[in-house]
Order: structure tokens, then C-alpha cells, then sequence
């Protein structure tokens, strides 16, 4: 793996991870354009570098992990406020824990069904496409509250079929539940740490229960997961800065119209020649 394709990889990855387009198919027409062989370093390497992505959400959103003054002014004291925000969250991902391990075999089984990826990322496209007229718009004092959680959570899951996008799953869960778009898309954000995080831990210990954490430290591979890191916060921070602001004042059809184009691509490419894999 290069230093170039290092850096491609990341911005597609900071570009895509919080957008409701599918990471997942993103890395799929990287890596076949870039003619790259999936290897257990580089599998490791797409799901490592989102940390770097997570950090940007705390960076940007930092007030809300540390010191949500928004919350405070309702009457919570520190301690109360950051409680009910982390109990928001560990509501939000008990339905991935439960549902992830239940259907562990099912997930690993798909994960590099390219066709599927791309019938996906079409389907979700199309639903997109209506998504607006499908929830009305949202009202600003619209709490969250655990059962709103779980609920966002449960939309979540849906996110295991690859292709579906995590984000786009858990902005739909939260415009169904009457959040706003902006308030669907920052819970989705907040959610997305400790997932991420979650995915960013199995990953490595699979790597080490089957040996192979030694690839880490081979040749140039740490410094390649640290830049990959890097490119991903910075790119993932302009990309949340500006999905926020474009999705509360134009919605998702132009996301949808984009992920159309993108699984015609997949398939495209597929009846080409492309090598595409996630396996």
C-alpha cells in the first residue's frame, strides 16, 4: 500500500462516513479503480482509520461530550447533563450490540457482496428521493428522550446490510421520530462515536486473535494508519460542516440522486471486469 492510495483511501473515507451515501460502496470503486488486492492490512486499515473520523465529531461537537451547556440550561447540573447524553447514546447502540451478535454470521457473509452493495445503495437512493415528503419537517423543541434513542437505534441496524449507510439509516430514524433534519443528522454524528469506536476495537482484536496484529508494525504500516487517520479527521470535519448546513435547508435528493448513480457505477464497473471486493 503507498502513500498515495493512503491518502485517497482516508479522504474517501472522511468524505463518506457521515454522508448517507455508503462508505462502503465508496471503498469499493476505490479500491477496484486503484487496482488494490484486499489484504488483511488493508480491510484493517478502512476500519481504523475512522477513528480519526470520530475524533472529528468530538472535536466539532465537543460542548456536547464535555460540557452541554444547552442542557444545563434546563435546569441539569454538569453531572446530570452529561449523564442523560451518554445514556442517550448507550441507549442509541444496545440494539446494534444485541442484533450485531445475533447476526454476526450474516454480517461477515455479506460484507463483500459487491451486488448487494450496489442494489443497495440504489434502493436506498430511491428512498431518498421521497424521504422529505414521506416525514414532515420536525420541530426544533423536539426532545430526545431514551425511547427516541432506541428507536434511532433500531433504525441503525438496518445499516448491518451492506450498502444501506449508517448514516442514512440513522438521520431516517430520527425524521421519523420528528427530529429535525439537523437534529436527525447530529444525534446521527453522536451515535456514530461510539459505533465507530466499537468497530474501530473488533477490528483490531480479530486482527490479534488471528495473529496478524504483527501487520501494524510492518514496514511502513503504523505511519500509514497514522496519516490515513489524519487526512480522514480533517476531510470528515469539512464534510459534517458541510452536510449540516446543506441538508437543513435542501434535503436529501440530491444524496439520493447520488447514490443511484454510484450502485450503477458498482455495477457497471463489475460488468466491465473490475476486480471489486470488501472481502
Amino acid at each position: 500500500m503507498t502513500w498515495i492510495e493512503t491518502i485517497i483511501i482516508a479522504i474517501v473515507e472522511g468524505l463518506t462516513e457521515f454522508l448517507p451515501v455508503s462508505s462502503t460502496g465508496h471503498m469499493i470503486i476505490t479500491q477496484g479503480l486503484l487496482g488494490m488486492d484486499s489484504t488483511p492490512f488493508l480491510k484493517a486499515f478502512t476500519v481504523i482509520i475512522q477513528f480519526g473520523a470520530i475524533l472529528s465529531v468530538v472535536c466539532l461537537y465537543w460542548r456536547k461530550f464535555f460540557y452541554p451547556e444547552t442542557m444545563k440550561t434546563r435546569g441539569y447540573t454538569w453531572w446530570q447533563a452529561i449523564s442523560r447524553f451518554y445514556g442517550l447514546l448507550i441507549v442509541g447502540i444496545i440494539p446494534a450490540v444485541v442484533l450485531g451478535f445475533a447476526f454476526n454470521d450474516f454480517i461477515e457473509s455479506n460484507l463483500g457482496n459487491v451486488t448487494l452493495v450496489a442494489v443497495m445503495l440504489i434502493v436506498g437512493g430511491v428512498f431518498m428521493l421521497f424521504c422529505d415528503r414521506l416525514f414532515n419537517k420536525g420541530s426544533e423543541s423536539t426532545p430526545m428522550t431514551p425511547r427516541r434513542a432506541f428507536i434511532v437505534g433500531l433504525f441503525q441496524c438496518i445499516s448491518m446490510i451492506p450498502g444501506v449507510s449508517r448514516s442514512m439509516a440513522t438521520i431516517v430514524g430520527g425524521m421519523q421520530q420528528k427530529l429535525t433534519r439537523k437534529a436527525a443528522a447530529e444525534f446521527s454524528f453522536f451515535l456514530a462515536v461510539p459505533t465507530m469506536f466499537g468497530a474501530t476495537c473488533l477490528e483490531t482484536y480479530k486482527l490479534m486473535a488471528h495473529g496478524d496484529g504483527n501487520i501494524l508494525m510492518e514496514g511502513n504500516n503504523l505511519w500509514l494508519l497514522i496519516l490515513g487517520s489524519v487526512v480522514a479527521f480533517v476531510v470528515a470535519v469539512a464534510a459534517i460542516k458541510f452536510f449540516i448546513g446543506y441538508v437543513a435547508r435542501y434535503g436529501f435528493v440530491a444524496f439520493g440522486w447520488y447514490r443511484i448513480i454510484v450502485g450503477a457505477l458498482i455495477l457497471v464497473l463489475g460488468a466491465c471486469g473490475y476486480e471489486l471486493t470488501m472481502e
